[in-house]
């Protein structure tokens, strides 16, 4: 049974989506925030997030994604 949680690549090679989103919110601070809402942050620089989310994730290609619009934490 596929754990409903993580998104698996149909390559099979245990690819789980992103894990992070990164990204300003409408007031222009830097957010970095679990997609499932278990963690996150705010950030004096976009460095400072991604750096953040990265440590978070283990350094897992493709666990950190950019935000095309605004984010918030806990929504």
């Amino acid at each position: 049974m596929a754990d409903s949680t993580h998104r698996t690549d149909p390559r099979g090679d245990g690819w789980q989506g992103p894990r992070f989103v990164v990204g300003q919110d409408r007031d222009g601070r830097w957010l970095a925030v679990e997609i499932h809402g278990l963690g996150g942050g705010i950030f004096r620089s976009r460095a400072d997030a991604l750096h953040y989310a990265a440590a978070e994730t283990g350094r897992r290609p493709d666990a950190v994604r950019l935000a095309t619009e605004p984010v918030a934490l806990g929504a």
